[in-house]
């Protein structure tokens, strides 16, 4: 691996630097979770991370996500899939971006920027074969969601970030949403242990401060240095995987 070229900055205020080398590959997409880290490609190709290599894996998806629930993923026409006994089974419904991180429940957003989600019984039915599957609706104004162990994120076509209160394993719905304001962000990512990251419209990284369960928006974000625009963020055990703008894949450790 390579380290990145220092930048010339002042930090100071919220912001900080970290500790980042570019990893060999190219991803468009990239997804950390359980100590695993999957990614795929311009072309679709689906990687997973062995040691210090990309070994390539069956299927050929725009978004790959690992968590609690399992390994998923969409395909360019929106069908689900999710990983069964080393196959990718189909799963009923169409989304355009998904998330396993919650608590063993499944998150996501279709085509129309409709959120959803999958309580923990429906996501471990969801075996394929083309049995029901029962969505529970969310909104109706999302391009991004995400979900860690106790909140979940969403991210509007306006780019207005908002948190989902109180969602359970069995209740993916939880008690509405709370307004996360002056956090602006194209994206939003929640890590295996609630520590939230975002990127905004230039390509920016962020990081929230102040997370906890009795507020669980938090209170500020945090700038996150690193050197170039980024267009993709996952964490997970100490780890910040970014994918810049044409496609090079950088870790950062925390």
């Amino acid at each position: 691996m390579r380290t990145l070229a220092l930048c010339l900055i002042l930090v100071m205020g919220t912001s900080e630097a970290l500790d980042c080398q570019f990893v060999d590959g190219s991803l468009k997409q990239v997804d950390a979770g359980l100590g695993l880290v999957f990614g795929v490609n311009d072309a679709g190709a689906v990687f997973m991370r062995f040691g210090n290599k990309w070994v390539p894996m069956e299927g050929n998806l725009k978004h790959v996500t690992v968590g609690p629930a399992g390994l998923w993923g969409v395909s360019e026409d929106f069908h689900i899939f999710k990983m069964v006994a080393g196959k990718w089974e189909r799963v009923e419904g169409l989304l355009k971006q998904i998330d396993a991180g919650g608590d063993q429940l499944i998150g996501g957003v279709n085509n129309e920027s409709a959120g959803f989600c999958l309580n923990q019984q429906g996501a471990a039915l969801a075996l394929g074969g083309g049995a029901h599957v029962p969505w529970v609706s969310i909104a109706d104004d999302l391009v991004y969601y995400s979900c860690g162990p106790q909140s979940c994120w969403g991210v509007t076509s306006k780019n207005a970030v908002l948190v989902r209160k109180e969602v359970t394993p069995n209740k993916c719905q939880g008690l509405g949403w709370e307004p996360v304001p002056d956090s602006p962000m194209v994206l939003v990512e929640v890590g295996s242990d609630g520590i939230v990251f975002g990127i905004n419209g230039t390509g920016e990284v962020f990081r929230r401060a102040g997370i906890t369960e009795s507020n669980p928006s938090g209170s500020q974000w945090t700038h996150q240095y690193v050197c170039g625009n980024m267009r993709h963020a996952t964490y997970d055990l100490g780890v910040l995987w970014l994918i810049t703008m044409d496609q090079k894949i950088v870790s950062c450790i925390l």
